[in-house]
């Protein structure tokens, strides 16, 4: 996974772009018509239920737009919120508030939506020994978000990106000429190049476990549209070799007999690609 300043530096990314995107030349709404020496405050209101996410992105937005900036939070990340619940003040230049709300209500909105899906999830999951996986499946530009809002949630982080793990689909086992040949071709590459990347391997049967279990240096093998009965014949079969991971065609209704195989994980592209936002909204009072 990548380092907490790894991640820092994503966040900074966002932050400017999304400005950049939004203010242009200057928010000329607001220079028209209030003054700059104007000040005021807002209250972020919850017009929902679920699980609140994105507080702490939103104090760095205000930050960045404005250090003089004063917001006095109540309600904090990972938080169950209602509708008529004020998460916090922000306090200070007119301008400044307006110039930061889009992207600050754009963000906690979507991220609440994932945080309050991921806890979902892992109330599903409640009992077992099965984590909760988002997958790439994200939005581009925003993924450091969305990954956040996971883990806000209960939920636990997958590979960043293609850069900071091993994974090797079927698309890669094709292309390499079969498992072997790609896992071989792996772990030459990783020592050629100095790299210390954990590898996962997909499988699509049970014979391709079997070959997995052949070569050394595996982390994980991702079983990969296995029924019930499969996934527990393959996780009797893998044992202690490595972790195990169950990901395609699992929802709310199948997760937990998924979890009940006795998988390590399960990964769900759901929780970041297919969310409804939560109702927020910035309000001057």
């Amino acid at each position: 996974m990548i380092s907490d300043k790894q991640f820092q530096k994503e966040l900074d990314i966002i932050i400017a772009n999304a400005i950049r995107e939004d203010v242009g030349d200057g928010d000329h709404s607001s220079l028209a018509c209030i003054p700059a020496d104007a000040t005021g405050r807002a209250k972020l209101l919850v017009k929902d239920n679920g699980i609140l996410a994105g507080v702490d992105f939103a104090k760095q937005v205000f930050a960045y737009v404005d250090p003089a900036l004063k917001m006095e939070t109540f309600i904090t990340d990972g938080s169950p919120v209602q509708h008529g619940d004020v998460v916090f003040h922000i306090t200070g230049s007119s301008q400044s508030i307006l110039k930061a709300e889009r992207l600050v209500l754009n963000a906690m909105q979507r991220m609440s939506a994932i945080a309050t899906k991921t806890k979902k999830y892992t109330e599903l999951l409640k009992g077992t020994t099965t984590k909760i996986l988002d997958t790439r499946k994200t939005t581009p530009g925003i993924r450091a978000l969305e990954k956040w809002a996971v883990t806000i949630g209960g939920g636990k982080n997958h590979r960043f990106g293609l850069y900071d793990m091993i994974m090797l689909k079927d698309n890669h086992i094709d292309f390499a000429g079969g498992i072997t040949p790609a896992i071989q071709k792996t772990l030459g590459y990783l020592k050629a190049k100095g790299l210390d990347l954990k590898i996962i391997v997909e499988a699509r049967n049970l014979d391709e476990v079997r070959e997995i279990m052949e070569n050394p240096g595996v982390h994980r093998i991702l079983l990969d549209n296995f029924n019930y009965e499969q996934t527990r014949k393959a996780v009797a079969l893998i044992g202690d070799f490595c972790q195990t991971e169950s990901s395609g065609g699992i929802n709310e209704s199948n997760m937990r007999e998924y979890a009940e195989c006795g998988v390590d994980y399960i990964s769900s592209g759901a929780i970041t690609h297919s969310v409804y936002n939560m109702d927020l909204s910035l309000k001057a009072f």
